[in-house]
């Protein structure tokens, strides 16, 4: 049984392929999900709007607003629910703007039934296990910033910034070694679990996101220290 705060997890499914849409539904809920199938994106961000979810899986050409948009306007109202990308289409432009739009996965059809259940249960245990540890370890303190991973928020001085799962995890992770050059390999791997080109582009994507975040404290900056990796600097006082 798939778990989340004590209760089972609800599944935002979106898919117009009727048989595909079943199979997937009937896997998942197998497995111990509630899962809501919806035939397009209007529906599915209306069923949105109406209920709870723990994950969105989201095909991306729908009828009436394909997946992207669908995906960017529950991006404009929530940045914690993990989204997966289910599609056909496999160009990597299609990849890269998956992951601009907040996707926390991406998988190309036709794929197995197993490898999507294996990357729900690695997105849900980072989203909604993060952190693993006391509440005092889950607040981090650089520059006039203070990063709060378990309730996904970043201050920097008295601002509060929201951000999504994986923006906190790079970040929490940036910032265990401060000043310290962190290779692109280990942090691929620390995040994504995996060191694939599209994985990479997704990276330099947070990344970007990232260093706009921190804009508002000259002290703090990301750093790219080319052909190797990243650094979270702080400038001494």
């Amino acid at each position: 049984m798939a778990e989340h705060a004590d209760s089972t997890v609800r599944v935002l499914l979106v898919e117009d392929d009727v048989n595909l849409g079943f199979l997937i539904q009937d896997r998942l809920e197998l497995a111990g999900f509630a899962v809501d199938l919806l035939p397009d994106g209007q529906a599915a961000l209306a069923a949105y709007l109406r209920n709870e979810y723990q994950l969105g899986i989201f095909d991306v050409m729908l009828p009436l607003k394909d997946g992207f948009t669908l995906a960017a306007d529950i991006r404009q109202l929530d940045l914690r629910l993990p989204i997966i990308f289910l599609t056909a289409k496999a160009l990597k432009e299609d990849r890269i703007k998956g992951f601009e739009v907040g996707a926390d996965d991406y998988l190309t059809k036709p794929f197995s039934m197993e490898e999507l259940l294996l990357r729900i249960q690695a997105i849900l245990k980072r989203v909604y296990q993060l952190p693993s540890h006391a509440d005092s370890q889950a607040l981090c303190q650089f520059g006039n910033c203070v990063l709060d991973s378990r309730n996904l928020l970043l201050t920097i001085g008295r601002q509060p910034v929201q951000l999504t799962s994986i923006e906190t995890r790079l970040l929490r992770l940036l910032s265990a070694r401060l000043n310290q050059l962190i290779a692109r390999e280990t942090i691929q791997k620390a995040i994504w679990e995996d060191e694939g080109y599209y994985v990479g582009r997704s990276m330099d994507v947070f990344i970007s996101r990232l260093r706009k975040l921190l804009k508002p404290d000259p002290a703090v900056r990301i750093t790219t220290v080319h052909g190797a990796g990243y650094k979270l600097e702080v400038a001494a006082e």
